[in-house]
């Protein structure tokens, strides 16, 4: 993540937010899920990433696990 902030590479940012996310939803921490998927989501939205469903939907599944 800290290479990804300093060289400005957003898009490999929100990918690697993403797969935090999904990872702490595997191990059961939602909150810690949430707190990756939320910046990721609205990273890819500025984007108009195709990607942005997907995380959409993961950020859904985990706020529906709260």
């Amino acid at each position: 993540m800290e290479i990804t902030e300093r060289i400005s590479n957003v898009r490999t940012q929100a990918m690697t937010l993403w797969c935090l996310g999904d990872l702490a939803e595997q191990q059961g921490e939602y909150t810690k899920a949430i707190s990756y998927l939320q910046p990721a989501l609205e990273i890819l939205q500025r984007l108009k990433s195709p990607d942005t469903e997907s995380v959409s939907a993961s950020l859904d599944r985990v706020m529906g696990n709260l």
